[in-house]
């Protein structure tokens, strides 16, 4: 027999072996009184599917579809769903589950004769899900060596899936079924669609939106959201990768195989470098224009965007328009740390827009734009406290303020000052590329395996800390940077393709030391998978001016300490 301790109450219990994570669960159910249903299970610190078998004793917590990896199991079995609808109501068609977009997810359907999706197509897709749900159809997990699941996806035509498997380095690789529907996906499912609930599909822009339930509340949609400017930026995206040939991880291995990362890496560089350089044009077009024209560049970003290595290189593009940029961080008007609003463990929250002491810097923002000479302070983040060391400003005919900070598109930072006076740009790490083509990456996970790693090269934390601290900064990133993203001028794409490839090399050893024995292996595990999709590429030819360099280190700009 089996000793089995549930993490959730700390209580062990006896099962015979081969007994699996759900029949463990139906035991343990009276005693948990979960408010949302169970989706999967993490045993000693991994995630694994519900119908996982135990053969010898572990530690294990159930999880249930509230956020984190329960959510992603939910999604991940979800869109198998749509997969399996859209190929049974248009044989011959192609699903691109492409990015995350409005709190869903954009697909991208290719009809086999390439006419477009139609409201009635996705209505049949919808009712076809809704059988799929009905009736309950099980997934079934296969596993198998990797050649024969290369001949699996091979013989069906999935050349990305195909690509994905051949350069992966594994030896046994696991599929899956629904009905007679084969698939690839890197995580575990529900046992079967019936626990599917909670979802909804509809037409949009030229696709469709799958829309999954509310990480905080599973039983209801997640609200949606308009976000043109977002989705602009997404098809930007899928248009570099055109350009550079690349439509999932498979195809960077190909190329990288091939002896072509560094010439994805200069490509990849060079695009971004036309990016910065059609923003500064478009700023010094503005700041030059008769009517309105602009004197404040505002820009902002998630945790790990990349946005101050950003600003650096738009100052430079800026400068070779004839223009001087002159820039500060909205962290140099941080309140005195005794004076910093806490969250409600205790801790400071550094996140909260009160944090900053918006009315000063507002304050100093219009004097200086009225041609006023001012002293700005510099925040000491050892003794916590903002101090004014002489550091004064004045503004010139040809000079552009610039500010950056996680806050600089909240309103409250610079309601005063006319919105036409305002050119605001908002940076994000979109995911570099895809698994395949019904598996994308999150755009937080590449931006944690760059906060990981910068953290990890600074000293600052362990992969450990990183990890126990993202879930706060999640949230603060909902509440305090994301409602303020779609007022934008423009938004600008910080990830490169062959990124993960060259993260892999840095953070292949770092979260490799995260205990097994802690909640964060989770986490680490999870990321570890995913990375070894990709093949390792060293560093070298990044160049120094790289907004990768800003995490990996090496970067020819100076940082602030913090």
């Amino acid at each position: 027999m089996l000793q089995i301790r549930c993490k959730n109450n700390n209580v062990t219990k006896s099962f015979p072996e081969g007994t699996s994570l759900l029949d463990v669960y139906k035991e343990f159910a009276d005693e948990l009184n979960f408010e949302y249903p169970v989706v999967s299970a993490k045993v000693n610190n991994a995630s694994q599917g519900l119908k996982f078998r135990l053969f010898q004793n572990r530690d294990v917590e159930f999880v249930d579809a509230c956020g984190g990896s329960g959510h992603r199991v939910y999604v991940r079995s979800l869109c198998f769903v749509l997969y399996k609808a859209t190929t049974d109501v248009l044989p011959g068609s192609k699903l691109f589950i492409e990015h995350p977009l409005s709190l869903g997810y954009y697909c991208n359907v290719r009809k086999r004769g390439g006419e477009a999706l139609t409201d009635e197509d996705v209505e049949q897709i919808r009712t076809r899900m809704q059988e799929i749900v009905d009736m309950d159809m099980p997934f079934r997990r296969h596993e198998a060596t990797t050649e024969e699941a290369v001949r699996v996806f091979s013989e069906r035509g999935f050349s990305d899936k195909v690509k994905l498997l051949e350069t992966s380095g594994q030896i046994y690789s696991d599929y899956y079924t629904l009905g007679d529907t084969v698939d690839y996906y890197y995580g575990p499912l529900v046992p079967s669609a019936g626990y599917l609930k909670v979802w909804g599909v509809e037409k949009y822009h030229e696709g469709l939106l799958l829309r999954v339930p509310d990480r905080h509340n599973p039983m209801q949609l997640a609200e949606k959201l308009e976000m043109p400017h977002t989705f602009e930026m997404f098809a930007e995206k899928v248009k570099w990768d055109v350009i550079m040939r690349l439509s999932n991880a498979g195809d960077v291995n190909k190329a990288i195989l091939n002896g072509y990362a560094s010439q994805l890496i200069q490509v990849s560089e060079a695009l971004q470098e036309k990016k910065i350089v059609q923003i500064a044009e478009e700023i010094d077009r503005r700041f030059r224009a008769e009517e309105n024209p602009i004197r404040l560049v505002l820009i902002t970003g998630p945790s790990s965007s990349g946005k101050t290595t950003f600003c650096k290189r738009l100052s430079i593009q800026l400068l070779a328009c004839g223009l001087r940029p002159l820039s500060f961080s909205t962290d140099d008007y941080f309140v005195n740390r005794v004076d910093t609003p806490l969250l409600p463990n205790g801790d400071y929250d550094f996140d909260n827009v009160k944090a900053v002491d918006s009315e000063l810097l507002e304050d100093h923002l219009m004097r200086l734009m009225n041609g006023e000479r001012v002293e700005v302070p510099e925040y000491n983040f050892v003794t916590g406290k903002r101090e004014f060391n002489g550091k004064k400003l004045k503004l010139q005919k040809d000079t552009v303020l610039i500010i950056e900070g996680i806050h600089a598109l909240n309103p409250l930072l610079t309601e005063k000052i006319p919105n036409s006076a305002k050119y605001k740009v908002y940076v994000s790490a979109l995911t570099s590329i895809s698994l395949d083509d019904h598996n994308w990456v999150p755009t937080r996970d590449n931006r944690l395996l760059r906060r990981i790693i910068r953290d990890y090269n600074k000293g600052a934390f362990s992969a450990r800390e990183t990890i126990s601290h993202w879930k706060n900064v999640c949230e603060a990133e909902e509440q305090w940077i994301f409602p303020f993203q779609e007022s934008a001028d423009v938004m600008f794409n910080s990830a490169l393709n062959i990124e993960f490839a060259v993260l892999r090399t840095h953070a292949e050893v770092i979260l490799a030391s995260v205990p097994k024995n802690c909640p964060e292996y989770a986490e680490a595990h999870r990321l570890l998978k995913f990375i070894h999709y990709f093949i390792p590429v060293d560093d070298k030819e990044i160049p120094p001016t790289s907004i990768m360099r800003e995490f990996l280190g090496g970067s020819s700009f100076k940082y602030a300490k913090k």
